[in-house]
């Protein structure tokens, strides 16, 4: 009579992670495994009561070091790569997220904020929080690959990220602690880039944003970008497009109306 000897499902996860992978898919354990598909998820869920694993998104688990099991999860910016990878979704992480990247670390998120070209529900994994903003022309947006502890990332270049925060304020925290953030972006931010990072967005966006550099004193690395708006804004538009507060400066660069009070958050 034959034996067949089985590995565990925690000494697949060890290989995994002693080779740098510190994900992988419920099929990738049922195959390693040669069970069934009710097997690999007892399996898991015996590993997941422990804190050893989770699961970010349906069908997809990360190892989850001794480090981090206080938070339930991997950090956001260890598992998302992997994720979009295997679900063949293009991205780059943006907003306060990257802005964070750049330097602006005394606005830290509360969530992990990541750009796709369409709508996706969040994902909530112990307490790690994960949102998606769509965007159109997403493949247009300039991004940086960035090292983090498991691989690289994607992230919006800084000028990208400028431009971002103003076209999604609303998601971004609100005019005050956006002009907070491209007062700290502002000295690597470079001109020409800039007004290229521009064409992937709408005219209003490049407005609002050229007023706020003005605003936080930052007016030199917005230029070229003037230029830009004086040749193709048709229209006078409103920096707080949603808000019917009254204007309290017209700007005839940036054509564009001050409907809001701005004071900068440090």
């Amino acid at each position: 009579m034959c034996v067949i000897f089985r590995p565990r499902a925690r000494n697949v996860i060890n290989d995994l992670v002693a080779r740098g992978q510190y994900h992988f898919t419920s099929k990738d354990l049922r195959d390693a495994l040669g069970v069934s598909n009710v097997a690999t998820r007892q399996a898991l869920s015996r590993l997941a009561a422990k804190g050893e694993v989770a699961s970010p998104a349906r069908g997809f688990y990360v190892f989850v070091p001794p480090e981090y099991r206080r938070i339930g999860c991997l950090p956001a910016d260890q598992f998302i790569p992997a994720l979009m990878a295997e679900r063949g979704t293009p991205y780059y992480v943006g907003l306060l997220s990257a802005a964070q990247y750049h330097g602006a670390a005394h606005h830290r998120p509360q969530e992990f904020q990541v750009v796709l070209a369409g709508n996706r529900p969040p994902i909530v994994c112990g307490s790690v929080r994960v949102t998606f903003v769509a965007r159109k022309r997403m493949a247009d947006v300039a991004v940086d690959r960035l090292n983090n502890e498991h691989g690289t990332i994607l992230v919006s270049s800084v000028e990208a990220t400028a431009l971002d925060l103003v076209g999604y304020m609303h998601r971004s925290g609100g005019v005050d602690r956006v002009a907070g953030m491209l007062a700290e972006l502002s000295e690597d931010l470079d001109p020409q880039k800039l007004c290229d990072a521009s064409e992937s967005a709408s005219i209003l966006w490049s407005q609002r944003l050229g007023y706020l550099l003005d605003f936080v004193g930052a007016g030199d690395k917005a230029a070229l970008l003037k230029d830009h708006v004086q040749r193709n804004a048709k229209n006078y538009t409103k920096l707080l497009p949603y808000v019917n507060g009254s204007v309290v400066q017209r700007s005839k660069d940036w054509r564009l109306y001050a409907n809001a009070t701005i004071e900068v958050e440090a």
